[in-house]
């Protein structure tokens, strides 16, 4: 296994094909798009992660790691390509079954097919199906090994969780997952696990199912301290002196590649009992729109309110904004014609996404501006930057705190 294909260089291929290529593997990351084919081919990555820049540079300058539109002859591919879901919470793989149908051409007997993405389950065994309608010389299952391996990486810690976290490997059989486990014992310094295809699909979908129930509870909470006229931040805290009871804190939604999307892939397999889980997404999902709520409440005090949103990235201190519940309250404010002219402060982005710059009237300043001429403050992200605010500006402004920062300030 000396020749790798990466295809997905995201926020997984990359640092995983760059990992792989320092590693002394020869790595081809393949991606449907050119400029980020060159910027690659140049050693810089085009994705924001600590220490990525050092790693891709060094693995493009050691010509283990190369960057090209086509996928070619490996030993593995790797497959970590985008999972979303369409209308009505379907999950799409049709970014897996092209990549599957751009592979199939240079598949050998022997060769091994890892899934990363995060996939509906069933979908390891679709990829053996197509492989094989594609490829009927082969002996797909018999010769060619195939298994899913989901990444559980931290945004901002990619490149250490990487090797750190244990890996569950689930292959169509237990020849494959063997022979994944094989690869990833050249890297990982974590426990590697063997199962089934189906069981490691699952196992992902319900850590990331787990994590939105935990958090649909804590919004549910912060929704009935307000009608309760309760600071839930102090009840929360309270709470949590319990020995057994962690509950976690609230904010304006759930956002990233991962919470926000993976608990429907369970509803969508499952729709009549996965009855929790579909109604965690709802609370969830719906938080937003709490927020944007609270903001016209307080906005009926002023003629022409002036708004400023602290944060647009999905959690703290990155600048992913995938998914972000922060990025649909700033959308819909200024399409609900909540506020004329809306400022925001994000300080891990240069500029503004596209999605938010079509709508115009929405202004990317830095903290000092944005505080200095707001009526309103919305924290919808408790970056540590923010932090740092004053508590004396904090009290000159109408406040509206989603994630409990200035109970820390105050």
């Amino acid at each position: 296994m000396e020749k790798i294909c990466v295809v997905g260089l995201g926020y997984v291929g990359l640092p995983t094909a760059s990992l792989l290529a320092n590693r002394g593997l020869k790595v081809r990351g393949v991606d449907v798009n050119p400029t980020v084919v060159e910027i690659i081919n140049q050693g810089k990555p085009h994705i924001s992660e600590p220490d990525l820049d050092v790693l891709v540079r060094a693995a493009i300058n050691s010509g283990n790691l190369t960057a090209s539109l086509e996928p070619g002859v490996a030993d593995v591919f790797i497959l970590a390509v985008p999972t979303p879901f369409r209308d009505g919470h379907i999950p799409d793989i049709s970014y897996i079954e092209s990549a599957t149908k751009a592979i199939a051409p240079h598949v050998s007997e022997g060769d091994l097919i890892i899934l990363e993405s995060t996939s509906p389950v069933g979908t390891t065994e679709k990829i053996a199906e197509w492989l094989q309608e594609l490829r009927p010389d082969l002996d797909v299952g018999a010769s060619v090994y195939i298994a899913h391996c989901p990444e559980r990486v931290l945004p901002g810690q990619t490149l250490k969780e990487l090797v750190t976290n244990d890996r569950i490997i689930g292959g169509i059989n237990p020849a494959s997952a063997e022979k994944a486990a094989e690869l990833y014992e050249k890297f990982v310094t974590g426990e590697i696990v063997c199962t089934e295809a189906r069981t490691a699909e699952l196992s992902k979908l319900a850590e990331n199912a787990f994590r939105d129930v935990n958090i649909a509870f804590a919004n549910e909470l912060s929704i009935i301290c307000d009608k309760l006229n309760t600071d839930v931040w102090e009840m929360i805290k309270m709470a949590n002196y319990h020995p057994r009871v962690n509950i976690l804190q609230p904010g304006p939604g759930v956002g990233g590649h991962c919470i926000a999307i993976d608990p429907w892939f369970i509803v969508s397999s499952a729709p009549e009992d996965a009855r929790l889980i579909r109604t965690a997404r709802e609370i969830n999902d719906s938080k937003p729109s709490y927020v944007i709520a609270k903001i016209k409440k307080m906005s009926a005090r002023f003629k022409e309110p002036k708004v400023c949103c602290l944060g647009l990235s999905y959690k703290p201190n990155i600048d992913d904004l995938r998914e972000s519940p922060a990025i649909e309250v700033v959308k819909r404010l200024v399409s609900e014609n909540v506020v004329n002219n809306l400022l925001v402060v994000e300080p891990h982005v240069e500029d503004l996404p596209s999605s938010l710059q079509e709508l115009g009237n929405i202004h990317l300043v830095d903290l000092e501006k944005g505080l200095k001429e707001s009526d309103i403050v919305v924290m919808l992200v408790n970056h540590r930057a923010f932090k740092r605010i004053k508590s004396n500006l904090v009290k000159e402004k109408v406040w509206l705190d989603t994630v409990g920062v200035f109970t820390v300030l105050n």
